[in-house]
């Protein structure tokens, strides 16, 4: 049978380490449910994987650059302003006006376009959606294997048709860049049992500007600015989430000697011969 004082050095011991797992589970927990996609796959294309780096700076730089020379002429980020932008990713404002300000907005104005909803039905019989949130909605591997997932395809009224997105309203903007493909078919079995043509993988015919291995790199910029763009926090809260873990471990060793001290005249330690 324990005694009481081992009683108290337990609990307290229990009790610091209980403050940790939850403090630990608030700092991170929520960033990993957050980050869940919420939206899945519309087709049997499988997935191909992106590890997005909040750390990687010249990564979400470039990322920006690319997300507003070839995606801001159909969709905005409303929920995002320029200065923010410069501020998370370490840009200066001269920087911001130079290389991502062409239409005479402010730096402190939300990233928006400057295409009316109308307009935008009647060209594409869609509405282009807000990207702010794309990430947290869609999940960054179903937004890489998107942008590199367009075909050719001469039923589509723009000429093109996504191996991910079936019958997509979206041009393939970065044709020039990554090319053109085709799709390759193999038998696929449905859950009813019938059975019909499925795509398989996707094959280069026309060759763009970018090798295979250069427009991978640039979606993957894409896709991390996405990422960041969908929570901006995330990027100050790892970094104090580091230091509560840190200093939770500290305060424990001190309040575990501080309750000792208290304690010691009401328990006091045996003396062993």
């Amino acid at each position: 049978m324990m005694s009481p004082s081992t009683w108290v050095s337990l609990s307290g011991a229990l009790m610091s380490i209980r403050c940790i797992i939850v403090a630990a589970a608030m700092v991170c927990g929520y960033g990993l449910v957050s980050s869940a996609p919420l939206v899945a796959a519309t087709s049997s294309y499988p997935l191909a994987h992106y590890e997005p780096s909040l750390s990687n700076l010249s990564s979400l730089q470039r990322g920006a650059k690319y997300f507003v020379n070839y995606c801001m002429g159909c969709h905005s980020a409303n929920y995002s302003r320029y200065n923010r932008v410069a501020r998370d990713l370490g840009l200066t404002e001269d920087m911001v006006r130079k290389n991502l300000l062409f239409t005479g907005d402010k730096i402190g104005d939300t990233m928006t376009v400057a295409m009316r909803s109308q307009d935008a039905q009647a060209w594409f019989n869609a509405i282009p959606p807000d990207l702010t949130l794309v990430a947290r909605a869609r999940g960054v591997d179903w937004l890489y294997t998107y942008l590199r997932s367009f075909y050719l395809d001469e039923t589509r009224p723009n000429g093109v048709n996504n191996a991910l997105f079936q019958h997509t309203a979206m041009p393939h903007v970065l044709w020039s860049l990554q090319g053109w493909q085709r799709p390759v078919y193999k038998p696929h079995q449905a859950v009813n049992g019938a059975s019909h043509q499925a795509i398989q993988s996707l094959e280069l015919v026309t060759p763009g500007l970018l090798s295979a291995e250069e427009y991978d790199k640039m979606v993957g910029d894409i896709v991390n600015f996405l990422y960041y763009l969908s929570e901006p926090i995330r990027l100050h809260r790892h970094r104090t989430g580091v230091g509560v873990i840190l200093f939770l471990l500290v305060f424990a060793i001190v309040a575990y000697f501080l309750k000792y001290e208290y304690w010691k005249d009401i328990y006091p330690r045996k003396k062993t011969d």
